[in-house]
C-alpha cells in the first residue's frame, strides 16, 4: 500500500537504472505513480530496447499504485502551466505535481527545478539526487 509518496518518471527511471538516488526511491516503495508518468517510463524503456512486455511490467516490480488522470488532475495541471512556466516543466511534470497536490502526496523527482515550487504549491517535493557540495 502507498505511504503517500508519488514518483515522477525520473525517480522511477533512477530506480530502474540504479542511478544516483535510487536507494531513496527503493526505500519509498511501495509508492504511487501517475498514469502519465508511467507512460513516460514505458516509452523510455522501449526506446532503450527493453521488450514491451517487460517495460509494461515495471510498475509491478516496483510495487506501485497507478493513479489515473482524472478530470480534476487534468484541470489542475492546466492551471499549473502558468505557475510552472518559469521552471520549464513539461505536461508530465505538471500532471505529477497536480496528482501530488490533490492526493496529499510527497513528490519524488530528480528534477532540481521542482524544489522551488514546494512552498508555492503547498506540497512536499524531494529531489532524490545527492547534492554535490
Amino acid at each position: 500500500m502507498n505511504e503517500g509518496r508519488l514518483l515522477d518518471a525520473s525517480a522511477l527511471l533512477a530506480l530502474i537504472f540504479r542511478e544516483p538516488g535510487f536507494e531513496e526511491v527503493a526505500a519509498a516503495c511501495p509508492a504511487a505513480i501517475s498514469a502519465a508518468n508511467l507512460s513516460e517510463v514505458i516509452a523510455k524503456l522501449v526506446d532503450r530496447g527493453v521488450p514491451p512486455a517487460e517495460a509494461v511490467a515495471v510498475h509491478l516490480d516496483a510495487d506501485l499504485d497507478v493513479i489515473p488522470i482524472s478530470e480534476d488532475v487534468a484541470l489542475r495541471a492546466g492551471i499549473l502551466g502558468n505557475v510552472t512556466r518559469r521552471f520549464g516543466l513539461s505536461l508530465g511534470d505538471r500532471l505529477c505535481l497536480a496528482t501530488a497536490q490533490l492526493n496529499g502526496f510527497e513528490a519524488l523527482t530528480t528534477d532540481a527545478a521542482w524544489e522551488g515550487l514546494a512552498g508555492e504549491l503547498g506540497i512536499c517535493i524531494t529531489n532524490i539526487r545527492p547534492r554535490a557540495d
